[in-house]
């Protein structure tokens, strides 16, 4: 990188324009594709949530009126289960291969919230699926 600005102060640096072939343009992203489907491998769904943080932001379904709970954060986890399912008090969630750990949350109207703090106001018992 020092070399580079060297060579900006010279007026060394030689800037070639990109060609437009090969271009290609990205569709919106429907908010059913932001999802979370935990029974793919954990690396995915992991990968999922990060390539989708803060917007629009992977989510999954919460109670009875299937509030949307974004995931903003995650990291990969030990454990096993069925897909969906609630592992531990620490909020480890079970996918197809693995597990992830969730580490900031956000209900629909709120701010941004760590695990700890979400599960003061959800009950999330081991054992829980998620949708």
């Amino acid at each position: 990188m020092g070399r580079a600005l060297a060579a900006l102060e010279r007026g060394g640096l030689h800037f070639t324009p990109q060609t437009e072939d090969g271009v290609l343009y990205a569709a919106k992203i429907a908010k059913s594709e932001a999802r979370i489907d935990w029974s793919r491998p954990a690396g995915e769904v992991h990968n999922q949530i990060r390539g989708l943080s803060p917007f629009p932001g992977a989510w999954f379904p919460l109670g009875a009126d299937e509030a949307r709970v974004k995931v903003l954060r995650s990291t990969r986890a030990e454990g096993r289960g069925a897909p969906g399912e609630v592992l531990d008090h620490g909020l480890t969630i079970a996918c197809g291969e693995g597990a992830v750990r969730l580490v900031q949350l956000q209900k629909a109207g709120k701010q941004p919230m760590s695990a700890d703090t979400f599960l003061r106001g959800n009950a999330m018992p081991p054992g829980t699926r998620l949708g």
